[in-house]
């Protein structure tokens, strides 16, 4: 009875957490997509590349974009962007919280980091299979500019429909490779930081108040909770960018082969 108790509480925290996953990635993709169709193409605007316009600066390019396209331009690939990120934050919740379960032998016991980079490493990679096509589609239409004679894509369901037919199934998955990389480095590093963060400032405060530090979510107020996201969140950004950049120009339209055999040639072993 009391293990059909914990098994029915274990399932009901696994849905939470997918669920406050997806809420959050939505509200993120709401406030943030101007910054993110920016930052698309300052990745892909080499000079030589992609036909798109030369922006000196972020605001510069915010500047740009909203008086040339309107506030269209601005969230261009939105829908494509709020379905990949609350999806791949609904999913890499429930991934991380199920991998985190396989790997502890009891409630009680505290996982060790390589058993935190290992269950985040293995959510990233889930949800970078499940995702790629999502994110490809939402990089091309971050990327159509009125420079564009004709709109290649008018939205997620053509985009999805004209990239099958006329590229094959194969191209949905382009990037996959440092998508992966991107996703699973990330993500390790993101919420292995998180943990460690967390870690230590329980077992400091459990040791101040006297509290057993088993009740860690009672000693942590919304402050200490917001540092830990961002500082873990920033450590992971700084480190994994590079894999953004080569994802991004692989999966536009016309990927020159220099970058295909520059990626190549990187990882292969000496």
């Amino acid at each position: 009875m009391l293990a059909s108790h914990s098994k029915s509480n274990s399932a009901q925290w696994q849905w939470e957490s997918a669920i406050a996953g997806a809420v959050a990635g939505f509200a993120t993709v709401a406030v943030m997509q101007p910054l993110d169709v920016v930052r698309t193409r300052f990745q892909v605007n080499d000079g030589r590349v992609f036909n798109l316009p030369t922006y000196k600066n972020t605001p510069h390019a915010i500047f740009t974009i909203a008086r040339s396209e309107g506030l269209r331009g601005l969230y261009a690939g939105f829908y494509p962007a709020v379905l990949g990120s609350t999806v791949s934050w609904g999913l890499y919740f429930f991934f991380y919280d199920r991998a985190k379960q396989r790997h502890s032998k009891s409630k009680e016991e505290k996982l060790s980091p390589g058993l935190h980079l290992a269950s985040a490493a293995e959510a990233g990679a889930l949800v970078c299979l499940c995702t790629n096509p999502i994110w490809l589609v939402k990089t091309r239409l971050q990327l159509q500019t009125p420079l564009h004679q004709t709109q290649p894509y008018f939205g997620l369901y053509d985009a999805l429909r004209t990239i099958i037919r006329e590229e094959g199934w194969s191209a949905l998955y382009k990037g996959i490779v440092p998508g992966l990389f991107l996703q699973v480095s990330h993500g390790a590093i993101q919420f292995t930081a998180y943990e460690e963060l967390r870690k230590v400032i329980v077992d400091f405060k459990s040791k101040d108040s006297k509290t057993n530090s088993q009740f860690d979510d009672k000693l942590l107020k919304s402050v200490d909770f917001a540092v830990l996201g961002a500082s873990s969140k920033i450590a992971a950004i700084l480190l994994t960018y590079p894999f953004q950049v080569i994802r991004a120009r692989l999966q536009i339209t016309s990927c020159p082969q220099k970058y295909v055999m520059a990626f190549r040639f990187t990882w292969l072993p000496y």
